[in-house]
């Protein structure tokens, strides 16, 4: 793959890391479940922002699958509709795995502006899918979980990247 100026080369990312990134992320979004202000519509999905992160960067390991998998255990938290974080972090997913080439073209920056109209899009899914079981509508509030997602992108893009950020061992076999 042809690399932008500039950019540094990645080692591959260890699968026990990915997975316990968003097995993190699934906790978190169960704490803030329960948290203080109980599920509020404002509040930002950690799992679906992670599980596009891994969408974009490695897709082969993480894809839509995983994605299935993980919205029937917040389906399951949740106590609510079965099937609607599953429905809609699927679609996430496999959005994430078509644009994830394109993407990794632009900088950290821009690629939170790209993927704000997948966090909307996801969350448009999951309350259409509970409006047509007969809930009620939030609120606009819960437009703002969308921002929030994609304002934490680059912090999250930071963090997960980290450790294949580091320096690889010297050898005086290879010029890297």
């Amino acid at each position: 793959m042809i690399m932008r100026q500039g950019q540094q080369l990645l080692l591959p990312a260890n699968p026990l890391f990915i997975l316990g990134s968003l097995l993190v992320a699934l906790l978190l979004n169960m704490l803030q479940n329960i948290g203080f202000w109980g599920r509020a519509p404002w509040m930002p999905d950690m799992l679906a922002l992670v599980l596009v992160f891994w969408s974009v960067h490695q897709p082969l390991r993480v894809g839509i699958g995983a994605a299935f998998v993980f919205g029937l255990f917040m389906d399951v938290h949740q106590a609510g509709l079965m099937g609607a974080n599953a429905l809609a972090y699927s679609v996430l997913s496999f959005l994430a795995i078509t644009i994830h080439r394109r993407l990794l073209w632009f900088s950290v920056p821009s690629q939170a502006l790209q993927v704000l109209p997948l966090f909307l899009v996801a969350q448009l899914i999951n309350l259409g899918v509970k409006m047509l079981a007969g809930g009620d509508f939030p609120g606009l509030s819960m437009f703002l979980g969308p921002v929030i997602e994609s304002l934490l992108w680059p912090v999250v893009s930071v963090l997960l990247l980290a450790p294949q950020r580091r320096a690889p061992d010297p050898d005086a076999n290879r010029p890297l």
